[in-house]
């Protein structure tokens, strides 16, 4: 029936594709069969009313089969003729409560109270002795009785091998039918995009081949119809494969570090479909590979922690990314301790961005602030979350803007969040403290290309080894970190083996 209902559509949708410039939905018209033959044996031969189970009943219409006609109608008869019967009973007994009745023990019986046995005829025959009646039957009773269960598997039979006999038929057409369903999908598809382009306002992105995500005023295209008491903040997105290749966002949570970062995953996707995106404008290429990592999850079930997943995550994008793919990172690290986690994503970020490695397109949403410092690298920029201080506190504009953050603000959102004021007054002491401690250590990480300790391969093939051990002691450890100091280690190991 649904496929029936569906098919009746066909003949309208062709017409108003009549209307249609666009080449693709003209060539869609043109071939797309109506499917009138299917559409005809469905509507002769199955009930609109009919249920989901053929067992119930009722599935094929009335005149499509003789036999199916004359079962069903003996069933859909039944109830007249054993009215009739008890109602002649009733006349020649003169017992004025007599009732045919049924259940699925006994099958149908007639029902005589106490008080009327003296008048039950002698061609009834007993069947029950029940304490305030009798139960009997008749010959007559007995062989309406068997018609009836006969009727009733009979036409379940002939309905279930008229049913596959019909979807048999059908089945032949399975060709036609995707065939159309691909052609009508396609048009709905580009009807659906073009319909939202109009109404929330997209624009065409124009195509480059030259690497370059470019895109003005661009916006989230499912968080800016949820919010629609707040208009949203549109941001500008720009990434190429020359100095903006990797992009580290930093800014408090709710700041709009993960909205922006996701929507440009989005519009990348939205435009490689061919439709229109939310910006004001847009010049875009066409990227392989769309990667993402984002949120905090664990599988339990397979053992494996939040950090584990992550890390496995990561691990995929960083086999599988080409320098043609766009890859979103969102707080990697976050999952273990503060320096192992801020050394894995400065080594991931180093990764991401070295072209003899991968060299993609990077969106990297951090709240390691040291990471900033990778501005010194060709191909990483920073930009922030704007924020207004006022005296009520902070306000996140949702704005991105050139440059890094000067702080967290994570105290100013625990506060919006509630958190009790004797914890947040503690906890600007406890910062006050850390922050005087941090000052009378650097903590600043040396860019590995200015060190030449990654990305660089070290040639001790011509070292003696008392340069070698020299060049050890002089190493700046107190500003390496620990992914750092491995690396050079496992570099030396392997030089020296080779000796």
């Amino acid at each position: 029936i649904s496929l029936k209902e569906t098919i009746s559509y066909l003949p309208k949708i062709k017409q108003l594709l009549h209307k249609a410039v666009s080449p693709i939905l003209n060539k869609i018209r043109e071939e797309t069969d109506e499917l009138a033959d299917i559409f005809e044996l469905i509507d002769i031969s199955i009930n609109e009313q009919c249920s989901a189970n053929v067992k119930d009943g009722n599935t094929i219409k009335p005149g499509y089969n003789e036999k199916a006609d004359e079962t069903r109608d003996f069933r859909l008869n039944a109830r007249n003729i054993l009215s009739e019967l008890e109602i002649k009973e009733r006349e020649n007994s003169g017992i004025k409560n007599l009732k045919i009745k049924y259940n699925k023990v006994f099958g149908y019986y007639f029902e005589v109270s106490k008080s009327n046995l003296e008048n039950v005829p002698e061609h009834f025959i007993r069947k029950q002795t029940l304490v305030n009646a009798e139960r009997f039957y008749t010959d007559e009773l007995k062989d309406i009785e068997q018609k009836i269960l006969t009727s009733e598997e009979e036409s379940e039979r002939i309905e279930t091998e008229l049913f596959g006999q019909i979807t048999a038929q059908i089945l032949l057409q399975v060709e036609r039918l995707q065939q159309t369903a691909d052609r009508i999908g396609i048009a709905d598809a580009l009807c659906s995009m073009a319909y939202v382009s109009v109404k929330n306002r997209y624009r065409r992105p124009y195509i480059n081949d030259e690497g370059i995500i470019s895109i003005k005023e661009s916006r989230h295209p499912v968080i800016e119809l949820i919010n629609e008491n707040a208009p949203f903040i549109p941001n500008d997105i720009t990434l190429n494969l020359g100095n903006s290749r990797l992009a580290l966002i930093t800014g408090p949570n709710m700041a709009g570090k993960s909205t922006y970062i996701r929507q440009t995953a989005l519009l990348s996707v939205m435009f490689q479909m061919g439709c229109f995106i939310p910006c004001e404008s847009a010049n875009m290429c066409i990227v392989d590979r769309i990667f993402t990592r984002v949120g905090a999850s664990d599988d339990l079930s397979a053992g494996q922690s939040t950090f584990m997943v992550e890390m496995s995550e990561v691990a995929n994008i960083l086999k599988h990314a080409t320098s043609q793919s766009l890859v979103i990172l969102d707080e990697v690290g976050r999952g273990t301790s503060t320096l192992d986690g801020l050394s894995i994503a400065r080594a991931v970020a180093e990764f991401l961005l070295d072209p003899g490695l991968i060299g993609c397109k990077t969106l990297f949403a951090t709240h390691y602030h040291e990471l900033t410092q990778m501005e010194e690298i060709e191909g990483v920029f920073n930009l922030h979350i704007d924020i207004a201080q006022t005296p009520n506190g902070v306000v996140f504009l949702h704005k991105i803007k050139p440059g890094s953050a000067d702080r967290s603000y994570g105290i100013e959102v625990a506060k919006l969040a509630g958190l009790p004021a004797p914890v947040i007054e503690r906890s600007e002491e406890i910062l006050l403290e850390l922050e005087k401690q941090e000052n009378t250590s650097s903590k600043k990480i040396k860019s590995a290309k200015k060190n030449k300790i990654i990305g660089e391969s070290i040639n001790l093939l011509n070292y003696s080894e008392k340069n070698t051990a020299e060049e050890i002691k002089n190493l700046p450890l107190e500003e390496m970190s620990p992914i750092e100091v491995f690396n050079y280690i496992a570099k030396i190991r392997e030089e020296l083996k080779k000796r």
